[in-house]
């Protein structure tokens, strides 16, 4: 169950990684955006720079604020961390609703995380 639990570490890892530098993407768009309104539109389009900015950064801080528990959890299964194996349990509960990959990849967590062979790997810490 080792290769199993790298895999659904590594899964974790990268998944949630995209998630933050997809926010990290809108944000800038977003500046971006905002800043052609302001260049283009002269100073009757100002005012549209920090709006946007504004809105950039909220949907880039609850991007990060979902991606990053993920991020954090797929670092500690790849450490055996007993409390990894928890915090992607939890987080595989919220996965089931984001249909077709959140749930395969939930099913997956699943499977993987409440095998009687993993729970062991977890209770001693190994490496």
């Amino acid at each position: 169950m080792r290769s199993h639990v790298t895999t659904l570490a590594w899964i974790n890892i990268i998944l949630n990684g995209l998630g933050v530098l997809a926010g990290l993407f809108l944000l800038l768009l977003f500046l971006g955006i905002g800043g052609l309104a302001a260049g283009a539109g002269g100073h009757d389009a100002l005012p549209a720079l920090p709006i946007l900015g504004v809105i950039g950064t909220i949907i880039f801080m609850i991007v990060a604020a979902l991606s990053i528990p993920g991020l954090i959890a797929g670092i500690g299964l790849l450490n055996y961390a007993p409390w990894a194996r928890i915090l992607v349990l939890i987080l595989s509960v919220f996965q089931l609703f984001n249909f077709p990959f959140g749930t395969a990849m939930a099913v997956y967590s699943f499977w993987v995380l409440t095998n009687p062979e993993t729970i062991l790997l977890f209770e001693r810490g190994e490496y």
